[in-house]
Order: structure tokens, then C-alpha cells, then sequence
């Protein structure tokens, strides 16, 4: 006599529609290197407004927006698929991921040589009564 196996497996399988899986899945992954590649690039410019001199402001800037526009292109490589507008992505992040940083340092190393002093030791922020009476271009040293 035959054993009853009672945890076979069902008579119609439930069809699972890989394809529309995968397609989610790849929209959700682009949409969030996008979103977190803006979410860099936004950081960076907040810290571009909210440092208190030149070099710190460099740094900000070249390490934020670096990152920020890698994710942002890899999120639309996997939007292209696997296309020439892809390999054109591809080749535009690695001049940016070779260029960007070189850029930061040499425009920092410029402004170095040209006389401008980081500020060292800690930071405190001016009063207001230090910067009400001064006009924007003198600045609120």
C-alpha cells in the first residue's frame, strides 16, 4: 500500500509574474539611488551655505556632489537597461569620478597658493549685533 503524503505540493500552482517582480523591483531600486543621489547633492549644498569658510565649503561641496551624482547616474543605468545609453552613463560617471575630485583640489590648492588662510580652531558663529549694521559685501567676519 502506497504512504498517503498529505504535504504535497498543491494541484494548480499559484503563477507568479516574475517579470512584473523584477520590474518593480528594478523601478524601486533606480528611484531610490535617484532620491538618495538628490538627497546628497541637497546635503552638500546646505553645507555650502552653512560652513563657516572657503575650504570647509570645498569639502562640502566636492565630497557631496561627487556621490550625489554617481548615485543619481547609476539609478538612471538601471533606467536605460542594458543599452548604449547605458555604456554612455557608465563612461560620463567614471570622467565625473575622476574629475570631480581633482577639481576640488585643484581649484582648494589655487586658492592656497593665492594667499586665502583656512580658519583654524573651532568656529563660533557672529552675533547679530556683530553683522546688522554691515552691508552683504563686507561679509560677516
Amino acid at each position: 500500500m502506497a504512504a498517503d503524503n498529505t504535504h504535497s505540493a498543491p494541484a494548480n500552482p499559484v503563477d507568479i509574474p516574475w517579470d512584473a517582480v523584477l520590474e518593480w523591483g528594478l523601478a524601486l531600486a533606480s528611484t531610490g539611488l535617484i532620491v538618495s543621489g538628490a538627497i546628497f547633492v541637497l546635503a552638500g549644498a546646505l553645507g555650502v551655505l552653512r560652513m563657516p569658510d572657503f575650504f570647509t565649503r570645498m569639502h562640502a561641496a566636492g565630497m557631496t556632489d561627487t556621490l550625489g551624482a554617481e548615485f543619481i547616474l547609476l539609478g538612471l543605468m538601471l533606467q536605460a537597461g542594458f543599452s548604449q545609453m547605458t555604456l554612455k552613463l557608465l563612461l560620463v560617471a567614471f570622467f565625473l569620478f575622476l574629475t570631480s575630485p581633482t577639481a576640488t583640489h585643484a581649484i582648494a590648492n589655487a586658492a592656497l597658493k593665492s594667499g586665502l588662510k583656512p580658519q583654524l580652531g573651532p568656529y563660533k558663529a557672529p552675533e547679530l549685533s556683530e553683522i546688522e549694521g554691515k552691508t552683504p559685501s563686507e561679509g560677516a567676519h
